[in-house]
């Protein structure tokens, strides 16, 4: 590997940590994490309904979606179609290795 390729390679590896730390900084993002851990894929309307009544969140769909698009660039949750529904799911893989260097 040369100079170049290693210095495009750590950056883009600190870029993935950053977006993980970010995704993690704000405490409506890991309070979703925590539901996606709990249920592992929902729709964005249960997990609407969840924040609110579980967590007396006052948020919106919107607001929700905005959340999730930062877990996404992150690349801690991902969607897919189901039928009719768009379903959220939780992947705890970049946490993981994330942690990985430190905790082993």
């Amino acid at each position: 590997m040369t100079s170049n390729q290693r210095v495009a390679y750590t950056r883009y590896m600190n870029w993935d940590k950053d977006a993980i730390f970010k995704a993690l900084s704000d405490p409506t993002r890991r309070l979703i994490l925590d539901e996606l851990s709990e249920r592992n894929e929902v729709t964005l309307y249960e997990l609407t309904v969840r924040l609110i009544m579980k967590h007396n969140l006052a948020i919106s769909r919107q607001a929700i979606a905005k959340h999730l698009s930062v877990l996404e660039d992150a690349e801690l949750v991902t969607s897919e179609k189901k039928g009719k529904y768009r379903v959220i799911i939780f992947n705890n893989e970049p946490l993981k290795n994330l942690l990985k260097g430190w905790v082993e």
